[in-house]
């Protein structure tokens, strides 16, 4: 932290410097040389003539309210009195230091928000289906996440994940899986790569998916499930839900995972779709209740997103157009 050389005389100025040793005396004409983001120390009266961009403790005599009241209004963090300042001025200065970088983090995430929704995969063109999604998170930043690419002419290969918990660290690990899945080419193969590296890395958190390659010729479909659910699901035209169950472990927790992979072939005009489970929100009841909701609001394309969620929601459709 910077203190900054005052320009008139302050009678206890010594006994000031005594009580913060460990800051860095700097000169007024010389701020812009500094570093912008570090909490500087000034007189207010220097303060409200020069009005810098360094986060900025204000120091006033006791008669100087209404100068601390305008150092406040130019956004200074905080405002002492000379001759009366705080019992353990170190300590105080890490507290308002700790709250300005959560401020400061605080306002970034709209930025990371748009960013992490850049990383989402752009619309695809693919013969005879059609891809539909949906990205609500709970916040800012999100800890589902899908993607999908080609990897031939004729296969698309696909997933979503769910990191467990909520915040920064689970969408870092988000846009960790978009830079790191890969050329993986089976559904196998890319949970295996992703565990993989999750359990080598011992990061405290555990992430379901589902992950599948589909053939846009022959219609076939071979997925596999890491521990995820709601289970995936398919609709037909005239045809009750067939809901795929399977029974798996989440990726990171260890490093024997067994995967198996499923196969089937979607028919003509049917939908093949993956939810988070903060798709369960919206519903109330036990889990059983809320995964039958689910399944007919989808099977009605009725699915509404409420406007506030405490749960990401994340839902990726494969779509058989003819």
């Amino acid at each position: 932290m910077y203190f900054i050389q005052p320009t008139r005389t302050i009678p206890n100025l010594d006994q000031v410097l005594n009580a913060l040793p460990s800051l860095q005396m700097i000169n007024i004409e010389d701020i812009h040389l500094y570093d912008p983001t570090v909490i500087a120390i000034a007189d207010v009266q220097d303060y409200l003539q020069h009005q810098w961009n360094l986060p900025t403790v204000a120091i006033a005599f006791e008669n100087e309210g209404t100068a601390l009241s305008q150092a406040w209004e130019l956004g200074a963090l905080a405002g002492w009195i000379w001759t009366r300042l705080p019992a353990h001025p170190e300590h105080s200065l890490l507290k308002i230091d700790a709250q300005y970088k959560r401020n400061q983090d605080s306002r970034d995430l709209p930025s990371a928000a748009e960013l992490q929704k850049k990383l989402l995969p752009n619309p695809i063109e693919l013969q005879n289906y059609k891809v539909e999604t949906l990205f609500k998170p709970s916040a800012y930043l999100s800890g589902d996440w899908y993607d999908y690419w080609k990897i031939s002419d004729k296969e698309i290969i696909f997933y979503l994940a769910d990191v467990s918990g909520h915040g920064v660290t689970s969408s870092l690990l988000t846009s960790w899986m978009a830079a790191f899945h890969g050329r993986s080419k089976t559904p196998r193969e890319l949970i295996k790569k992703l565990n993989g590296m999750l359990v080598q890395e011992n990061i405290e958190k555990h992430i379901t998916m589902i992950v599948g390659v589909l053939n846009l010729e022959t219609h076939a479909l071979k997925w596999s499930s890491a521990g995820h659910y709601p289970p995936p699901i398919i609709f037909e035209p005239n045809q009750a839900p067939r809901v795929l169950n399977t029974s798996s472990f989440p990726l990171g927790l260890t490093e024997d995972l067994e995967v198996e992979e499923f196969e089937l072939v979607l028919n003509r005009h049917a939908r093949f779709i993956i939810c988070s489970d903060g798709a369960l929100e919206p519903y109330k009841g036990g889990l059983n209740e809320q995964f039958s909701q689910l399944v007919y609001h989808l099977q009605n394309q009725s699915f509404k997103t409420p406007n506030h969620v405490a749960d990401d929601i994340a839902i990726l459709s494969l779509r058989r157009m003819n």
